[in-house]
């Protein structure tokens, strides 16, 4: 079983929990997380598109091919997904 979701998840919500409590902004804190691993996935689906597609050379990948869905696996999904989900969530108690 692969847990880095919720490794990424528990990162995420550390970074929202201490941006959340030190200065209140408990969305900007979930952003910030959620965006590391969302631009981390991203850059590893390019570099999927270029093995696979690009002949191993960035110079072949136009920029808009790491939003390519052929690019994506399901464990590369769940892996900004969860983190997204867990601070999401994390929000909506905190600001209730």
């Amino acid at each position: 079983m692969d847990i880095s979701p919720l490794m990424h998840a528990l990162v995420c919500v550390v970074i929202q929990c201490a941006i959340g409590l030190s200065f209140g902004v408990w969305s900007t804190g979930g952003a910030l997380g959620c965006m590391w691993f969302i631009a981390r996935e991203h850059t590893q689906a390019e570099y999927r598109w270029i093995a696979q597609f690009g002949g191993g050379k960035r110079a072949n990948m136009p920029w808009w091919r790491g939003f390519d869905l052929r690019a994506w696996n399901i464990p590369s999904l769940l892996d900004w997904f969860v983190p997204v989900l867990a601070c999401t969530a994390v929000y909506f108690v905190a600001a209730v």
